[in-house]
């Protein structure tokens, strides 16, 4: 057993190997493999395949620069966006746009007419929270 580790291990070394823009990748492939049994036609199966077998190239490459850069674009504007979305507590907070600069602001919920400060440019403005 331990052959084969050092094996695998030599033939992974210089390669890029398993990050989290191949794991994401792999997985939204499956799940659209799988999600083809319920849509007609077969052009989700081949994107699906598509996406796992990029995932696999990734995993494989060794260009470690420009799966570095992949990455990095990735989370910044896909996955960070994404993950601060999904993450708000919109039971609590009443989340809003400055209308100067576009900044997002957050307030508690129930306090009425509120006068409200942009963080960023200083903008004054009222909303209703």
């Amino acid at each position: 057993m331990g052959n084969f580790r050092y094996k695998i291990a030599q033939f992974m070394t210089g390669r890029h190997g398993m990050d989290q823009l191949s794991r994401d990748l792999m997985a939204y492939g499956m799940i659209i493999v799988v999600a083809d049994i319920f849509i007609p036609g077969n052009v989700a199966t081949y994107i699906g395949y598509f996406l796992v077998f990029f995932a696999i190239y990734r995993i494989f490459s060794r260009n470690n620069t420009r799966m570095t850069a992949q990455l990095y674009w990735y989370k910044t504007y896909v996955d960070n966006p994404l993950r601060s979305f999904l993450n708000r507590d919109r039971k609590h907070y009443r989340y809003f746009k400055c209308p100067s600069c576009k900044q997002v602001q957050k307030a508690p919920r129930g306090r009425g007419r509120i006068r409200v400060t942009c963080h960023k440019c200083g903008n004054v403005f009222e909303k209703r929270v």
